[in-house]
């Protein structure tokens, strides 16, 4: 399934909407305002929270958790020590652990599993917002993927992160 994920220009906060590939808005991502550390919501358009995406403190690296349905979907962490490209892993419950490996201008990422890739990130070259162009597999988790552009956009393109 192809998305586009584009930040909200003029909101308090890091707000996203996503459309599917016809144009219809089918998600949106809203921060939580005031909390301990950095929180957003994951909501289908009705404003089902579908998934929570919230920083972890205290740890070397960039790191969030995405829970989903109140059990953990996966923990995107940010690379340190990598050379020229940006590297995340996504670690999920049980053996199937994802890599997403970027370019040196962080704006495309391709995800694999065992090798394969499974997604693709694009970013929008002159655009007001971020803006994002991600293609999931058949049969994969598209809000797992769709959470973790959001962590990528905010540790690879937001200052304080």
């Amino acid at each position: 399934m192809r998305y586009v994920m584009r930040q909200k220009a003029w909101s308090w906060g890091d707000n996203y909407t996503i459309k599917n590939e016809a144009g219809a808005d089918v998600f949106l991502v809203n921060s939580r305002a005031f909390s301990f550390r950095k929180q957003l919501s994951f909501q289908d358009m009705q404003g089902h929270e579908l998934a929570l995406i919230a920083q972890k403190r205290f740890t070397w690296a960039p790191t969030y958790e995405i829970t989903s349905r109140g059990r953990l979907a996966g923990v995107v962490r940010k690379k340190l020590f990598t050379f020229f490209r940006c590297r995340f892993t996504i670690d999920v419950p049980g053996p199937n652990d994802l890599i997403a490996e970027g370019d040196f201008f962080h704006n495309e990422y391709t995800f694999t599993l065992h090798g394969e890739p499974v997604a693709q990130i694009s970013k929008r070259w002159f655009t007001w917002t971020d803006t994002y162009g991600i293609d999931v597999a058949d049969g994969q988790d598209d809000v797992l993927f769709l959470a973790t552009a959001v962590v990528i956009d905010l540790v690879c393109h937001h200052r304080g992160h």
